[in-house]
C-alpha cells in the first residue's frame, strides 16, 4: 500500500515550519518523523501501533481523530523518561 500524506500537510510543515494545535493523521506523521524513520509501507500503520500499543493521545471530533500537539509533546516525553 502507497503511502499517502495529503500535498497540503506536506506544503503547511514546510512553508510555515509549525503545526496546529489540533493535527490531523497527515500532519502528524510529518511531526514526529515517521518519514524519516520508519521503513514502513504505509505510514498510517505506525499511527495505528503507536494508538494501540502506545497510548498515543487524540479526540475525535465529526468521527475523525485529532492530535492535540501539547499532548502528543507531553506523550513523546512521558515516552522518552520511560525508556531511560
Amino acid at each position: 500500500m502507497e503511502n499517502k500524506i495529503l500535498q497540503t500537510d506536506i506544503v503547511l510543515a514546510e512553508k510555515q515550519k509549525f503545526f496546529s494545535d489540533l493535527m490531523t493523521e497527515g500532519e502528524l506523521i510529518l511531526f514526529l518523523r515517521v518519514p524519516e524513520i520508519s521503513n514502513s509501507e504505509d505510514y498510517h500503520n505506525v499511527i495505528e501501533n503507536l494508538k494501540r500499543m502506545h497510548g498515543l493521545p487524540r479526540i475525535h471530533i465529526c468521527g475523525k481523530a485529532l492530535y492535540p500537539r501539547e499532548a502528543i509533546l507531553e506523550w513523546v516525553k512521558t515516552k522518552t523518561i520511560a525508556e531511560k
